[in-house]
């Protein structure tokens, strides 16, 4: 049996076109073109290889993910990727990373809730990864419901400064990706408290670890969360926990949905509040076009597999019935 392409039969068979089901199948004849080259380019460099993943323990998991992504990162600028082959290089890793929540929330939210002035500040920092992010939304005790979120970021007029807190320990921040070992900065949703009147759930702009040694900055509590079940799925990320205790942070750091003047009056700005749910919406709408991926993916090993498995009795001692 070996050497023999029991598939080619198969494929055969079809009553259609199959490389422009490819095409169909990708979304355009440019969606095609730019992820086989880039599939191709990783299933021919051996550190990307994950045939032991499921073998490893968390630990080894999560070293041999943060290997991956540097080296990624490294050959993203080597060969000058495109922001669309970059992403199309981080998919085709396959291996669930800090870089994710890097690119997939942390970017998008300051892009879509930041000002100009934000902009130019922070994501020349974060498209360079010289600083790394996630999205610090997510509690102990509340997950969607974000009007239910306990955080607070209280305004100091005395200062010109917000106070991020975790008033309760259903407050402290659980889950996010990337937080419990790597990220430096995060965009954090807090309730936003001005001269005691509490306006709701806003983002904010914090850094977690020094960029010297990567330690927690003074009143920041982090940690890992640990094991999650499955060990060579969700295990290669490094969930985190995080708490606050009156950590100060410039009011510049606040992202715009919203805004507080210097004297702490609260503005509400033009732009709609459901803006502040944006990253979220997206990102769900990414994990439902990743499962669809993900089945694809299963549907085509399960129709290759019955193709070429063989069992009971051989036909006039030929191979097993297929």
């Amino acid at each position: 049996m070996d050497g023999v392409d029991q598939l080619a039969p198969e494929r055969k068979k079809a009553q259609f076109d199959v490389d422009e089901m490819k095409i169909v199948w990708a979304g355009s004849r440019h969606a095609f073109q730019v992820s086989d080259r880039i599939a191709r380019l990783v299933a021919s460099d051996p550190a990307f290889r994950k045939d032991n993943r499921a073998m490893l323990s968390r630990k080894e998991l999560f070293k041999n993910t943060l290997r991956k992504a540097a080296y990624a990162w490294k050959r993203i600028i080597e060969l000058r990727l495109s922001e669309e082959e970059a992403s199309m290089l981080r998919s085709s890793v396959d291996e669930p990373a800090f870089t994710d929540l890097h690119w997939g929330m942390f970017v998008p939210a300051i892009k879509g809730q930041g000002t100009d002035e934000q902009h130019q500040k922070w994501l020349p920092l974060a498209y360079k990864m010289e600083i790394i992010g996630c999205y610090a939304q997510t509690e102990l005790g509340h997950g969607s419901n974000v009007q239910g979120l306990e955080t607070t970021a209280t305004f100091d007029p005395q200062t010109d400064e917000f106070v991020i807190h975790s008033p309760t320990l259903t407050s402290s921040k659980w889950w996010p990706g990337g937080l419990g070992k790597v990220s430096t900065h995060a965009v954090v949703y807090a309730r936003l408290i001005t001269d005691g009147q509490d306006h709701g759930v806003n983002g904010f702009i914090v850094q977690l670890r020094s960029l010297e040694d990567h330690s927690p900055l003074p009143g920041i509590t982090i940690g890992d969360i640990g094991m999650k079940f499955g060990n060579g799925a969700y295990n290669t990320m490094d969930n985190g926990v995080l708490r606050f205790e009156h950590v100060r942070i410039p009011r510049n750091q606040m992202l715009m949905v919203s805004q507080v003047t210097r004297e702490g009056k609260y503005v509400q700005s033009n732009v709609p509040r459901q803006l502040l749910y944006g990253t979220m919406v997206y990102v769900r709408q990414t994990i439902v076009a990743d499962a669809s991926c993900a089945l694809s993916r299963a549907v085509c090993i399960a129709t290759r597999y019955s193709a070429v498995r063989r069992q009971f009795g051989s036909k006039n001692g030929g191979p097993e019935t297929q």
